[in-house]
């Protein structure tokens, strides 16, 4: 866990794939949120947002109830701006919109859900070619960028839940990616004491860059 950006109201750290955010959605033993308050010395924080477990990247902590309260609803009107990298099957579309309805919670109703994306790049890998693109879902629903890359028929390398089995185990034998390939690049939020925009990064980890690199993504 590394902390990307902290003052007295908000902390961003960068996740590894395979660490749960928080409990409830798990029985793992450590959680970020365990990690998080070790490293603060505190007994609670909040985290404003989740990511899947295999997903890596940028999750963003307030300090206290308040600031908690006022941020939340920005994850899922779009106020917050989240930008992700994934790597996907096929040659994706320079680039769209997908506008298709998904839950905000497990069994809940379909609400509205749209994902802007671009392809940054493609490659011509072995068993199937595959494209490098930026997400940016401008709300906040379950498993949103995943569920929309599938519905353009453009899954997420390495999801077990909405991908390609067969392609995931080749692509992971034959280039050592053995994670889900999607990470959040980017969060651009209004600060809720300064007022100002602020953004945070988190750059590719290398069980992530590594494989990229193998398949010819040079410069991420």
């Amino acid at each position: 866990m590394d902390i990307l950006y902290e003052d007295d109201v908000l902390l961003a750290v960068s996740k590894p794939s395979g660490l749960l955010v928080h409990r409830g959605w798990g029985r793992d033993a450590t959680v970020l949120v365990d990690l998080v308050r070790d490293a603060l010395g505190v007994d609670v924080v909040h985290p404003l947002h989740r990511l899947d477990r295999q997903t890596s990247g940028v999750v963003l902590f307030a300090l206290n109830a308040e600031i908690a309260a006022g941020m939340g609803d920005g994850f899922e009107d779009g106020t917050v701006e989240k930008r992700y990298l994934a790597l996907v099957r096929g040659v994706a579309p320079d680039e769209g919109r997908i506008d298709q309805p998904i839950p905000r919670r497990e069994n809940g109703p379909r609400v509205p859900a749209l994902t802007e994306f671009r392809r940054i790049a493609h490659a011509p890998t072995e068993p199937r070619h595959v494209s490098l693109v930026e997400a940016i879902p401008r709300t906040g629903r379950l498993h949103q960028v995943r569920r929309h890359l599938k519905h353009i028929n453009h899954h997420v390398i390495g999801d077990a839940n909405y991908g390609k089995g067969a392609v995931n185990r080749a692509l992971a034998e034959r280039y050592g990616l053995r994670r889900m390939a999607l990470h959040a690049a980017s969060l651009t939020f209004r600060h809720p004491v300064s007022g100002h925009d602020q953004t945070v990064s988190a750059s590719l980890p290398s069980d992530l860059a590594e494989p990229l690199a193998r398949m010819g993504f040079d410069g991420l």
